[in-house]
């Protein structure tokens, strides 16, 4: 019995995986994509705005917008969230940008640029490790307000960062954090 139990929590493990679209440039510059059990979706039309949304919503992929199309609309074209999701991390007003990833109700992977989460989207400003509160800097990726009071004390002990690369001399951030906030980050 025991056993059926474990290969049927496997088997749903399985199918309740992430699958990503597989996406091809063509020569002419389009884009074609390549959904999970269907053939080849022709790329958006001239103006229209193509996302990936992907975590805990109904139908992950790539989906077409219209140019100011904002996350809502993102979200809706995916199905909706699966039952019992908080969107509310989500700004749903945000007007969404081509070829963006939105991720639902899952922690973005390390690194990371999400729109819409916790790290800056595409073209948003980047937080100035001199002048960030540490509500700013909890809400980068993988800084938690622990982390945040050592990067503010070492900001205050160093007399303020230099560069960037600072950050590394602050407890508590490894190379992999590094990597994951040095594009995030900025120093004034």
């Amino acid at each position: 019995m025991a056993a059926v139990v474990v290969l049927g929590a496997a088997y749903f493990a399985w199918q309740s995986r992430p699958r990503l679209d597989e996406v091809v440039s063509t020569p002419a510059g389009s884009v074609t994509a390549q959904a999970p059990g269907s053939g080849p979706v022709r790329a958006a039309p001239s103006g229209e705005v193509v996302v990936a949304v992907g975590g805990k919503v109904l139908r992950p992929g790539l989906v077409r917008l219209s140019p100011g199309a904002r996350v809502a609309d993102a979200l809706v074209a995916a199905g909706g969230p699966q039952a019992g999701v908080d969107v509310a991390m989500l700004n749903l007003a945000r007007k969404v940008v081509d070829g963006e990833l939105i991720m639902v109700g899952v922690t973005p992977p390390p690194g990371a640029v999400t729109g819409g989460g916790a790290a800056p989207a595409s073209g948003s400003a980047l937080v100035d490790l001199n002048t960030a509160t540490p509500a700013q800097l909890d809400g980068l990726p993988g800084v938690g307000p622990v982390l945040a009071q050592r990067i503010l004390d070492a900001r205050d002990a160093q007399g303020g960062f230099r560069a960037v690369s600072d950050l590394r001399k602050v407890d508590g951030i490894g190379e992999a954090r590094y990597e994951q906030l040095k594009d995030l980050v900025t120093v004034g």
